[in-house]
């Protein structure tokens, strides 16, 4: 097996963490007898929302008194209100399977329409799986280096997709620094290859996360029974994240949704409140009603856990050797 200086693999306990990441720890110091926690009743709830006519076209112009928050079905006091192009922190995940291949230079293209539609201010990293997965490209705003990366994709192996998502998830929480954060993955099928995580880990990863996730799902080739599998996970991923799953017929239509994709990103309304009651880890479901806005599809966010106990910073991972992975077998 040829090794990648980008390589990065899946720790235990399913700490999706990259390794080139993290430089030497330094030496520990005292530690607290619980280590910090992000918390609702510290930070603002934001929900990102997308608002959609009957053609599927961004809703513009909208005024806050058209929009209702409820959490539990209780409406909530809008702290924040506005729709603007904020840069955001994105990754691009792409599938590099062994059936991926020639589809490969199509889904490149497609990718870089995206990154070129999206606001120069956001932050963009580049992630490619097979049975593994691999950090081409940290964030950077310089489409020079994401095509190198995507470029150097190895088409090969199955397709471990939760596992890549969650440690992208995870990497993308923890390393963007705008505040807004975004996946955007393109896949050809089922998972058949993830060890550690399971779909209903993957859901509470991103519930966590407030990390939108779009999916372009190339299904038309795999067998029907896979095809509902896969398609049921990507559907899953867009309710609970806010994001959306797309199912085009042929390559030439993935060119277009990843500009679609991009719009969408830089004209979502963005509102925020306080949350009320117990911060006691419980889960929250949200509703966004659009009053006075006839044949509105809404999207965002299902839901969020309150009092989230989800460590501020996680601890750094010692780098793996490469003489220390195991080759494919």
């Amino acid at each position: 097996m040829r090794l990648r200086s980008k390589l990065f693999l899946p720790v235990l306990l399913g700490t999706a963490l990259f390794a080139q990441q993290f430089p030497p720890p330094p030496p520990a110091p005292p530690q607290p007898e619980e280590p910090p926690v992000f918390t609702a009743d510290t930070r603002e709830v934001t929900v990102y929302v997308s608002v959609l006519d009957r053609e599927g076209r961004m809703i513009p112009d909208i005024v806050q008194s058209n929009f209702h928050v409820l959490e539990n079905g209780v409406e909530q006091q809008l702290k924040l209100f506005k729709r603007e192009d904020v840069p955001v922190s994105m990754c691009i995940v792409i599938d590099s399977s062994g059936s991926m291949k020639d589809k490969h230079s199509r889904v490149v293209a497609a990718a870089l329409a995206l990154v070129r539609a999206s606001n120069p201010d956001d932050e963009i990293c580049f992630v490619n799986f097979n049975d593994l997965y691999y950090k081409d490209q940290p964030f950077t705003n310089d489409l020079k280096k994401l095509e190198d990366a995507m470029e150097r994709i190895d088409n090969h192996g199955g397709t471990a997709m939760r596992d890549a998502l969650s440690a992208t998830v995870d990497y993308v929480k923890a390393e963007g620094k705008r505040d807004k954060k975004v996946v955007v993955m393109v896949t050809d099928g089922n998972d058949n290859s993830s060890a550690k995580v399971s779909l209903e880990d993957l859901l509470r990863t991103v519930r966590d996360s407030e990390v939108l996730i779009y999916s372009i799902g190339l299904l038309s080739e795999e067998e029907k029974s896979e095809a509902r599998k896969a398609k049921r996970a990507l559907d899953n991923l867009a309710e609970t994240s806010g994001g959306f799953a797309y199912y085009p017929k042929d390559l030439e239509e993935v060119e277009k949704i990843t500009p679609r994709i991009a719009h969408e990103i830089r004209n979502q309304y963005i509102l925020a409140f306080n949350p009320a009651g117990p911060m006691d880890g419980s889960y929250r479901r949200l509703k966004v009603d659009v009053k006075g806005v006839r044949g509105a599809t809404v999207r965002h966010r299902a839901g969020y856990y309150a009092g989230t106990t989800v460590p501020a910073a996680k601890p750094p991972v010692a780098p793996v050797k490469p003489a220390e992975i195991a080759p494919k077998k």
